[in-house]
């Protein structure tokens, strides 16, 4: 038996947007989904029961900040993730691997895995496919992610190819190390903005039998267009019958793509990160609270969204919150961002189960693109 199964309940007729099931230990999971990201054990500024409140149904958290701080020893014995942070629903663990060679520093890479400087406190630490899954098993979570190298934007051919093969060398060795049967394990699919080596990870990816996988490796800085093209290139790739995962996807018109493109999950900071910065996603686009002309304007933040802070806030009362510093403002904005974006998901769900998808997408991005208030 698989810890995680996919169950597909209907693809779109005009595109290839589906609507699925995915089956875990800790609950199903609707989808398409948006999964909001809970980097340090906690999504930021936001409790348990507010999560639940607006329908979040899955949790990202981060292997490489628990293996740092608190340690996965302290998160085992408390009795796993799920109970050190009071969520009882499917949580999502990354590797590590990005965070690593993002801004870890000093970094080593062998074979073996990478050496780095902890960014917290400068000591030496050491992560590879086994101590990556190690950690993630010490954590608990549904669905774990297997230990991989990015690449950057702009990587040649030669550079990508060994990066590649690497992280389906160290992919064989995370599946190896892994123990716990309630558990999944989810493949990466690399190969940068070449399609003969996306081509390659992928069959080869698929040939371990996995729970599931993930497109890696875009939305790095790349022109929209080679996006696309990747994105549209991979997806098919992947096995019908098990989730697909786009890493690292936020904005609106991006998660639009991804899912008409057959992608069932996808998870980023963007929606916390810019609450915090006074700006809003509403249907007209970002709003940013900073400007002068929301001084005096009472009107509600989004006046097509039912959650809690456009149901009782003024754009005029969240812009003195945010210029004068509150908590508060980070956290109603937070709020909203988040449930603006899961409910778009819904939408689009229920825009596939009705061969809308496509409709949908024009009359939302219609709007949001053509309006965005900079």
């Amino acid at each position: 038996m698989r810890a995680v199964t996919y169950e597909l309940i209907h693809q779109d007729r005009h595109s290839m947007a589906r609507a699925g099931i995915i089956h875990t230990p800790h609950g199903d999971i609707e989808t398409p989904v948006f999964m909001p990201v809970g980097t340090q054990a906690s999504v930021k500024a936001m409790t348990v029961d507010e999560l639940k409140a607006i329908d979040t149904q899955i949790l990202l958290s981060n292997t490489y900040h628990l293996f740092l701080r608190p340690g996965p020893e302290v998160i085992r014995e408390a009795g796993g993730l799920h109970r050190f942070m009071n969520w009882d629903r499917p949580i999502l663990t990354d590797s590590g691997g990005y965070q690593v060679f993002s801004f870890a520093d000093r970094k080593q890479l062998s074979e073996d895995g990478v050496t780095f400087q902890s960014h917290i406190d400068g000591s030496a630490k050491f992560l590879s496919p086994e101590k990556s899954v190690g950690v993630q098993e010490a954590l608990g979570s549904d669905i774990m992610m297997a230990f991989d190298e990015p690449v950057p934007f702009g990587s040649d051919h030669a550079y990508t190819e060994e990066s590649m093969e690497r992280s389906l060398r160290w992919l064989e060795r995370c599946k190896a190390a892994q123990t716990r049967k309630d558990q999944s394990l989810f493949g990466i699919v690399q190969g940068g903005f070449f399609e003969d080596l996306r081509t390659r990870s992928a069959r080869k990816s698929i040939a371990m039998d996995l729970d599931g996988y993930a497109v890696g490796g875009i939305s790095v800085g790349e022109p929209s267009e080679d996006f696309l093209r990747i994105l549209d290139y991979t997806t098919p790739l992947l096995p019908e019958d098990k989730p697909r995962y786009n890493m690292g996807i936020g904005t609106p018109d991006y998660l639009f793509d991804s899912v008409a493109a057959g992608i069932d999950m996808a998870d980023c900071v963007l929606p916390t990160r810019v609450a915090r910065n006074g700006q809003a996603l509403v249907h007209d686009g970002k709003m940013n609270l900073r400007n002068a002309r929301y001084k005096e304007d009472f009107r509600p933040l989004d006046a097509d969204c039912s959650c809690d802070t456009c149901r009782h806030y003024t754009r005029s009362y969240l812009r003195h919150l945010v210029m004068a510093g509150e908590i508060l403002g980070a956290r109603l904005l937070t709020l909203h961002n988040l449930y603006f974006l899961i409910h778009m998901m819904q939408e689009m769900r229920k825009a596939i189960l009705n061969d809308d998808f496509l409709a949908y997408r024009e009359e939302f991005l219609g709007r949001y693109l053509a309006t965005e208030k900079r």
